[in-house]
C-alpha cells in the first residue's frame, strides 16, 4: 500500500496575510468615498443630496467604492503573496 498524501491545505500564515489586504482595501474604499462625498470638487455630492432617496444614494456609493477596494487589495494582495513564495 502507498502512503497517503497530505492534502493541500491553505498556510494560515496566508489567510491572515490575505485578511490583512482586505481589512486595508476596505479601510481605503471608505477613506476615498468619504472623500469624495465631503470634499464637494467634483459635484458628487450635490448629486446624491439631491437624489431620491439621499441616505440609500449615499449608502450604495461607499459600499460600492469600499468593495471594490477590498477585493482589488485582496487579489493583489494574493498575487503578491504567490510570487514571493516562488
Amino acid at each position: 500500500m502507498r502512503p497517503r498524501k497530505r492534502s493541500a491545505r491553505l498556510n494560515p500564515t496566508i489567510m491572515l496575510e490575505m485578511a490583512c489586504h482586505t481589512v486595508m482595501g476596505v479601510a481605503l474604499g471608505l477613506g476615498f468615498a468619504f472623500a469624495l462625498t465631503f470634499i464637494d470638487a467634483f459635484g458628487i455630492a450635490t448629486l446624491i443630496a439631491h437624489s431620491f432617496q439621499p441616505r440609500v444614494t449615499l449608502t450604495i456609493f461607499v459600499g460600492t467604492f469600499t468593495l471594490a477596494f477590498g477585493v482589488g487589495a485582496t487579489l493583489t494582495g494574493l498575487v503578491f503573496t504567490i510570487m514571493e513564495e516562488r
